[in-house]
Formats: structure tokens, sequence, C-alpha cells
């Protein structure tokens, strides 16, 4: 495993927080920005971040090969799923959104890849790619759901399927299925905008960071329970799982470090645009992100 790779990777997130609080701090930018920079995330900058994830080329050895980790992949999102849904019932309406939302969705679409990449190299990062995809799916489907606010079911459906980031999952769907040719100034517009999701998203959890007076605050019993349900219990179900259906060591592996990742930065996004509990979320997002300092090696070590 290069060590390195997973510490520059947590440093760039973990600077990208710390520029977010110093520009609050500093009054660089007015409380009011968060708001606009939300919805600059949510309705520009993240369906063009979508929409090009998809664009992955298959073909019928591709995916005969990957057809068990795909189906691996859809599981650990029902298990993640099932889990959201029963182990935060206790908590107020805005927390348990967040945890729900945390528990379903993690960062793998950051540091997934390069880290799938940085343990088994290019066919890992291959593996990894077609992982993500249900996470994807679920993030801006059922996951919105878990946000959205509505009078009735049928309302409720409605906002969710056209949401601007479920539209680019459509759109995704698209180009991952026929292969589009795409002008190349469209695609580098569409690139270009979709790569500023995660500094961007980072720089927000720094700016409503920046607005906690009480640092030991971090280290509640929720958001600590919240990080080793993430980082340990989940992937420690797969891990077990896989093993006992003799699943191949490298799906197993992939499988096992995607899941362990930290909550997703968009948690804290959809947290401020709908209501949610948005400090608690960033808190969820930082430190269970640095929590992976010590979870990521030890997990990287059984393979």
């Amino acid at each position: 495993m290069d060590i390195g790779k997973l510490m520059t990777l947590q440093g760039t997130l973990f600077l990208l927080t710390a520029i977010g609080i110093l520009t609050r701090k500093s009054r660089l930018l007015p409380k009011e920005a968060q708001g606009i920079l939300t919805d600059l995330i949510l309705y520009v900058i993240l369906p063009c971040n979508i929409a090009l994830s998809f664009r992955i080329q298959l073909n019928r050895e591709l995916i005969q090969n990957l057809g068990v980790g795909f189906a691996i992949a859809w599981m650990i999102q029902a298990v993640a799923w099932a889990l959201s849904r029963v182990l935060y019932l206790k908590y107020p309406e805005p927390t348990k959104r967040v945890l729900q939302y945390a528990t379903v969705c993690s960062n793998g679409g950051f540091m997934g890849n390069p880290i799938a990449e940085s343990v088994f190299g290019a066919t890992g990062l291959m593996y990894a790619s077609v992982f993500l995809i249900p996470q994807r799916i679920v993030m801006w489907s059922a996951g919105v759901t878990l946000f959205t606010e509505a009078p009735d079911k049928k309302t409720l459906v409605k906002k969710a399927v056209t949401h601007p980031c479920i539209i680019a999952v459509y759109v995704g769907a698209i180009f991952m299925l026929f292969d589009p040719p795409l002008p190349e100034f469209v695609e580098k517009t569409a690139s270009s905008l979709g790569s500023c999701t995660t500094p961007l998203s980072m720089l927000m959890v720094g700016m409503i960071l920046a607005d906690v007076d009480d640092i030991k605050s971090m280290f509640s019993w929720g958001i600590i329970r919240y990080t080793l349900i993430r980082l340990v219990i989940l992937p420690g179900i797969i891990f077990i799982g896989c093993r006992l259906a003799g699943i191949d060591g490298l799906v197993t592996g992939v499988a096992v470090l995607l899941t362990a990742m930290p909550a997703a930065c968009m948690t804290t996004v959809l947290a401020s645009k709908y209501n949610g509990d948005t400090m608690f979320a960033s808190k969820c997002v930082v430190f269970s992100t640095a929590m992976t300092l010590v979870s990521l090696p030890v997990w990287c070590m059984l393979f």
C-alpha cells in the first residue's frame, strides 16, 4: 500500500477544510455565502461531476468479470440502507437525516479510487470504478429522499426524480450505456466544473466548522458511534460475508476498502440545503475522515 498517497489524500481534505475555516474567520466571505455556495454545488457543479463519472466503457468481458463485484456493491448499499433505518431512531429528525445519509453514502468517489489503485493496481481501480456505480445511483435517488421534505409521497417522489443530481444520473446512464461522443469543449467544461465538487464541499465544511465554539463537541458519543459504524462495522460485515462466501480476494479487498470510506462531504451540503443538522454533519465528515488515518491502514493490512 502507498501510505504516502493515502496521507496526501487525507491531508488535502483537511487543508481544504482549514482554508474554509480561515475564510470564514477572517470574514472574507459572509455567512450568507454558505447558502449561495450550497446552491452552486448542488445545481451546477455536482451534476457535471455525476454525469461524467458514469463514462465507463463497458464490454462483454468486463461485464462478466465484474458481475460478482457489481452484485456485492448493490448488497453493500442494501446493508447500509437497512442499518440506517434502524440505528438512529432515537435521534432528532434533522440529526437522524444526517446519520442515515452518511451511513448510506461514503466519500468513496474522492478517496476510494486512488486508494484502491494504490493497493491493488490498475485492476483494483477498474473494480472500484464499477463498485461506485450503485452508490452514485443510491446517493442521488433514495439518498436524496432522506433529506427532501414533501406533504405526501407523490410529491416526495416527484421532487426526488426531478432533482438536478438525479437528472445527472439519467444522463450518466446514457453515457455509460451508449458512450455518445461529446464536443471536446463541452466535455472539458463539464469536467472542469465537476472537478470543483470536493474542494468547494470541503471549503463549505470549514466555513460551518468556523462557527463551532466548543471543539470538544467533535468527540460526542453520537459522532464516535457513527464513525465506528461507518469505518469498522460496515466494512467488517462485508469482509466476513465475502470470506464466508468464498469471494475472490481482489473483489473482497476492493469491496471492503470502499465500504470503509468516511462520510461523504456532500452530507454537509445536503444538510445545509434541506434543513438537516448542518453542524453535526460537518463534524461527522471531519471526524470520520480523521479516523481513517488509523482504520484504513489496518484494513489494508488484511490484503
